[in-house]
């Protein structure tokens, strides 16, 4: 070959390169921290899908969910309540450690509502549950220094969307949520606003989609209710049971949201439930062993994380927490996690495996104190393995946590708390709790009662933590 063919050549050669050089330069890298989606049912038994075995239930859309995530059949909320359930999943800390251990301050429950006075202490008491949030980092201010915009939508009961460390949102203060209660409910149409807005920016970003279903009220479209009028027990559960389905929607929407923007493979999903709900079949209201007890059907959820291309699809019955999926998230952005964290990343499987089990702590819904949890506690758990011990405080029948909780509390629930003995539960073979075995196992409750005091015995509280 001439000199002149071989400098042609790597003429040739170096345009070539220069034009795929160019070429892959133009391609849109992956990005290093994945966009977060974080949806939080609302008063849902943890068997109310089809995807755990419901046998009328239609929940397409989250079976859709479920089939793409890393599920765990068995996830726990620290606390059966709304408000302290959700407190605990933005902080990632126990009810104990942030305070906020009911729904509403104490003192204005023995009032009027609408009178003067009861609005005052109810506005004073609300601000001081604010204040207690305020002392912990939250999910969106850990991660807003790295460029994340956060939206939130639906149930937030902590003062204006801001005071949760949210750079957008639909809440003002109210009790529940106010504006934001909107979302699912009538529309998705500011969580699209607000995705769109972000991928303009080029920021990555968080959504809080937190709606008020299947919460009551139950009024799902007519067609839904004609639906399960048939199989179902009673009107009430039709009902119900409709509100799940039109949850299940709504989620649809907003996965196909995600898939029409292409980024669904760039986007951390997240599901929880805020807290179960057995639904009676004679009231409108919720059966005992279910929201604000002790029982699974208070306390149990499942938990799915789902990343496309960067999460392994698959389903574990090993028990984990709300509270694990703060430090699972942060650990996904990259994003340093605060000292002393009680959860676990839920994709590391070492550290979920070798973690003894999950507590959790029940609480009065009105409070008691403001600064001092165990003045409103009721009941402590633990599960590990296939055992679930319970045990209640001891209270004499003049107890304020009594009085405040009023005919909230069954028969079951009063003698049992004035009773003061301990419930164990082999959940393998009685999911539904039906059975007390501690007499059968002493020695279980024994090294289950020892662990669940060496976790927490009701005391002074934790002082907040402001910086990771």
């Amino acid at each position: 070959m001439t000199a002149f063919c071989r400098l042609c050549l790597l003429v040739v050669l170096w345009l070539l390169w220069g034009k795929e050089g160019s070429r892959a330069s133009a391609a849109p890298p992956l990005p290093a921290r994945p966009n977060v989606v974080l949806i939080v049912a609302d008063d849902q038994h943890w068997g109310d899908y089809a995807f755990m075995g419901h046998p009328h239930l239609r929940t397409p859309h989250l079976d859709r969910l479920a089939r793409e995530s890393l599920l765990y059949r068995r996830g726990y909320v620290p606390s059966s309540l709304c408000c302290p359930s959700l407190a605990s999943l933005i902080t990632g800390r126990f009810p104990h450690e942030h305070r906020i251990v009911g729904n509403d301050p104490p003192g204005s429950d023995r009032l009027p509502r609408n009178t003067p006075e009861a609005q005052r202490l109810f506005r004073e008491g609300r601000e001081a549950m604010n204040r207690h949030l305020a002392e912990w980092p939250t999910l969106p201010a850990l991660l807003a220094p790295l460029g994340y915009r956060s939206l939130q939508t639906g149930k937030w009961w902590q003062g204006d969307f801001s005071r949760g460390g949210f750079t957008a949102g639909m809440t003002r203060g109210e009790r529940h949520g106010d504006d934001g209660l909107a979302i699912g409910r009538e529309t998705l149409e500011p969580i699209e606003t607000f995705i769109d807005d972000c991928q303009a920016a080029g920021a990555p970003f968080l959504v809080w989609y937190a709606p008020m279903l299947p919460h009551d009220p139950h009024d799902p479209p007519t067609e839904l209710v004609e639906h399960y009028a048939g199989v179902a027990p009673s009107p009430h559960v039709a009902r119900y049971w409709g509100n799940v389905e039109r949850f299940d929607r709504t989620v649809g929407q907003l996965l196909d949201l995600l898939d029409a923007k292409g980024i669904a493979d760039d986007t951390l999903v997240v599901f929880v439930t805020d807290n179960g709900w057995i639904q009676s079949p004679d009231h409108p209201r919720y059966a005992p062993r279910s929201k604000r007890s002790p029982y699974d059907g208070g306390v149990r959820t499942p938990i799915m994380v789902r990343q496309p291309g960067r999460i392994e699809p698959g389903v574990s019955d090993v028990p984990v927490s709300s509270l694990d999926l703060l430090p699972t998230i942060l650990a996904a952005c990259d994003v340093a996690a605060p000292a002393g964290l009680p959860g676990v990343d839920l994709l590391d499987a070492g550290a979920v495996a070798s973690r003894p089990g999950v507590f959790g702590e029940c609480y009065t819904h009105t409070l008691v104190d403001l600064d001092v949890p165990a003045q409103s506690l009721l009941w402590r758990w633990t599960v590990q393995g296939p055992w679930k011990l319970i045990v209640p405080e001891r209270l004499a029948a003049a107890d304020p946590r009594l009085e405040v909780e009023g005919a909230a509390l069954d028969d079951d629930s009063r003698s049992w708390l004035e009773a003061g003995t301990p419930r164990l539960f082999d959940l393998a073979a009685d999911s539904g709790e039906n059975r007390d075995v501690a007499a059968e196992h002493p020695d279980v409750v024994d090294d289950l009662r020892k662990s669940l005091d060496a976790w927490w015995m009701p005391g002074p509280p934790k002082s907040g933590a402001k910086s990771p």
